[in-house]
């Protein structure tokens, strides 16, 4: 491939970029299992799922870290990797943001920043100049001339953020970026990893285990599941339409009920639970008579006091609560299982003898089927790619460094 994904010294409208039928395996075991994504240019997209899922490695594929074994990926339109042939990811016009910030030891800050732009021949005195307004972006100007071990770890993974964003690249990549700072760190940097991409106006390919932190930052989710895209849609339509069971799961549920299909009611199916028939919007295969798992969204419930029960509404107990600071969760137990995240703006004790009204459009019923037929198993696998001084290889001009993380 001689190609070369051009750059612009301009505010990018990002690159889009599209993946047809990619696998990558790992000896027998399928890392990327015919993955397929269409990612529009300037969009933001979070790849969501547990570890083991592929979504890292499909993200190192995308950078070209990886070699895919089938498929092809393309980069604002020119192919990149189709299992035979790879363009070097310094000619892919991207950047990559990881967990452990992969700083160089011996540059200063804004050293690191500049780094990132030796790739665009710049006059020197030029790139000290983007690279300090990159570090003020982050609010890291004062902090210019520090060694990373002089930094905190938030502050070192703001001057990797300015790095990725410096040379202005059309396409970055985020693995997992927030997962080793604490909860106010990780909302903050969140707040300025999206204000800072989408005034860069590049495309965006997030990865994340936090369904949280996926539905605050996407445009656009795709949930892996070993190996394979099981939903590609908005955060909207993920969390309110879930493809799968798994999905629902994993995106965050109150608990679920098991029972049985007594009515179809249109887009609905009426299964009775624990003396109660409740309505859930039908997952597509159901049948009456057949057996059936009913997921709860947690904004899907409310407690309702002994004394207002009726025949919609489940019977139980309060076997826990925790203050949320605008509220209380609530962990409800019934003869039909356990529902958790149930919100009050008052306490309700534990032993409480209440009700819980469930909202038929917060829950989908699922045919049920084994969970070993749900759950995936981790797979990990390292990259491999060091070097005796750093640990680290720089893979890319734009401050692409790849790292043994998983």
């Amino acid at each position: 491939m001689t190609a070369t994904i051009q750059a612009s010294d301009r505010t990018l409208n990002g690159h889009a970029v599209s993946v047809a039928g990619a696998i990558k395996r790992y000896g027998m075991c399928a890392a990327l299992d015919n993955v397929n994504l269409e990612i529009r240019a300037g969009r933001f997209l979070v790849l969501l799922g547990p570890s083991g899922s592929g979504k890292t490695t499909l993200a190192r594929c995308i950078a070209g870290v990886e070699r895919l074994h089938g498929g092809s990926i393309c980069i604002a339109g020119a192919v990149v990797d189709d299992g035979r042939r790879q363009l070097p990811p310094e000619r892919r016009d991207l950047a990559m943001l990881f967990q452990d910030y992969a700083l160089w030891p011996h540059l200063t800050a804004v050293g690191n920043v500049e780094y990132a732009l030796r790739r665009r021949h710049l006059a020197r005195v030029e790139g000290h100049r983007r690279a300090l307004q990159a570090l003020e972006q982050v609010g890291l100007e004062s902090l210019a001339d520090r060694y990373p071990h002089q930094l905190s770890g938030g502050e070192q993974q703001r001057v990797a953020l300015a790095r990725a964003v410096v040379a202005r690249p059309g396409l970055l990549l985020f693995d997992e970026p927030l997962s080793n700072l604490d909860a106010d760190l990780r909302e903050r940097l969140r707040v300025q990893i999206a204000t800072l991409v989408r005034d860069s106006g590049a495309t965006v390919v997030y990865i994340t285990h936090d369904q949280a932190e996926a539905f605050a930052l996407a445009d656009d989710i795709a949930v892996l599941h070993r190996g394979k895209v099981v939903q590609f849609a908005t955060p909207e339509d993920v969390y309110a339409r879930p493809a799968t069971l798994f999905v629902a799961r994993f995106t965050g549920a109150a608990g679920e009920l098991p029972g049985s299909v007594v009515a179809i009611d249109g887009a609905h199916v009426i299964v009775q639970v624990q003396g109660l028939r409740l309505r859930a919007r039908n997952s597509g295969d159901l049948a009456v008579g057949s057996s059936a798992r009913v997921l709860v969204r947690p904004a899907g419930t409310r407690i309702v006091a002994a004394d207002r029960l009726d025949e919609s509404t489940l019977r139980g107990t309060i076997v826990d609560v925790a203050y949320r600071g605008r509220g209380y969760d609530h962990v409800f137990r019934c003869d039909a299982g356990i529902l958790t995240g149930i919100f009050a703006p008052s306490r309700w004790p534990r032993g409480s003898n209440v009700g819980v009204g469930i909202d038929p459009d917060s829950c989908v019923a699922y045919a049920t089927v084994p969970d070993t037929a749900i759950d995936g198993v981790e797979r990990r696998t390292p990259l491999g790619i060091t070097t005796a001084e750093t640990g680290v290889v720089d893979v890319v001009g734009t401050g692409l460094l790849a790292h043994e993380t998983g």
